[in-house]
C-alpha cells in the first residue's frame, strides 16, 4: 500500500526528533516502528506470520481464479525434482 501523509505540528516534531536521536533512519522507519508498537500494544494481528501467509494465499487464489487457472496435485508438482 502506498500512501502520502503530512504531518504538522507535534506528530511531525515527534518524527523528527525521532530520526535526530538516532531512534529511527528516516520519518518513514519512526511511522513504521509505531505501526509495530501499537500491535505490540494492542494485538491487533495476534500471529502475524500466519497473517501474512493467509493474505498470500487468498491473493493467489483470486489471481487463479482470474486466471482461470487449477491446483496441480503434490505428485505434479514434485515431479520435476524427482
Amino acid at each position: 500500500m502506498r500512501t502520502t501523509l503530512e504531518f504538522v505540528g507535534l506528530p511531525e516534531a515527534i518524527l523528527q526528533k525521532a530520526v535526530d536521536y538516532g531512534i529511527a533512519r528516516s520519518k518513514t522507519d519512526a511511522l513504521r516502528m509505531g505501526i509495530f508498537s501499537l500491535n505490540k500494544e494492542f494485538k491487533l494481528v495476534e500471529n502475524p506470520e500466519a497473517e501474512l501467509v493467509a493474505r498470500k494465499l487468498a491473493e493467489e487464489e483470486r489471481a487463479m481464479k482470474k486466471s482461470r487457472a487449477k491446483y496441480i496435485g503434490e505428485d505434479a508438482a514434485l515431479s520435476k525434482y524427482r
